[in-house]
């Protein structure tokens, strides 16, 4: 696992021992990052399930401003900050040992948004779900944010204020799709 480009580019990122953290695979990461584009640049990214801060230290590397990593697991957390100082973008980074949904309540108080996040949670606990209904009541993506996720089970196409943008297949189980909120703007 390495970071494919920008001021990262080729540092090999660690990952924690055991079967419990699931990697983003390379080809899937370079398809995300390819469907981002330039629009990552100084962007502000909330990571959740974070695991080895695979996609926000991509983001970092590729120029997204800064990144909320969050993961429940000691073992996650050490992994992110060696990779983290590693990839010298510990300066743009926050990392933070705590439950998913209590950091979203947290960070909806401090008024926070976030241009992209990113939510990979472990498969088969429907937590994408979870978050995306979490994230409804506690909005935390700006106006022309949105939201990543790669995982087994589909998601509806429209779900609260969210649209789904894209949604890409990649092998027989992942799939990668991508939300937006639904646009608040009259068409002319």
């Amino acid at each position: 696992m390495r970071i494919i480009t920008g001021s990262a580019r080729g540092a090999k990122l660690k990952a924690p021992k055991g079967q419990n953290t699931r990697p983003t695979a390379h080809r899937i990461k370079e398809s995300l990052f390819n469907i981002l584009g330039s629009f990552i640049y100084d962007k502000n990214v909330l990571d959740l399930f974070s695991g080895t801060g695979n996609l926000s230290l991509e983001a970092l590397s590729r120029g997204a401003n800064h990144a909320i990593m969050v993961d429940c697991s000691l073992d996650s957390i050490s992994t992110i900050k060696f990779n983290a100082t590693h990839t010298k973008l510990i300066d743009k980074s926050t990392i933070l040992k705590a439950d998913v949904f209590a950091t979203i309540k947290k960070l909806h108080l401090k008024q926070t948004k976030f241009d992209i996040i990113f939510c990979d949670p472990p498969y088969h606990q429907d937590l994408c779900l979870k978050v995306l209904q979490m994230l409804h009541e506690y909005p935390l993506l700006t106006e022309d944010g949105i939201i990543e996720h790669a995982i087994e089970d589909k998601l509806p196409s429209d779900f609260h204020q969210y649209t789904l943008l894209r949604n890409q297949k990649y092998g027989s189980t992942t799939q990668i799709s991508i939300y937006e909120l639904k646009s608040n703007k009259s068409e002319d």
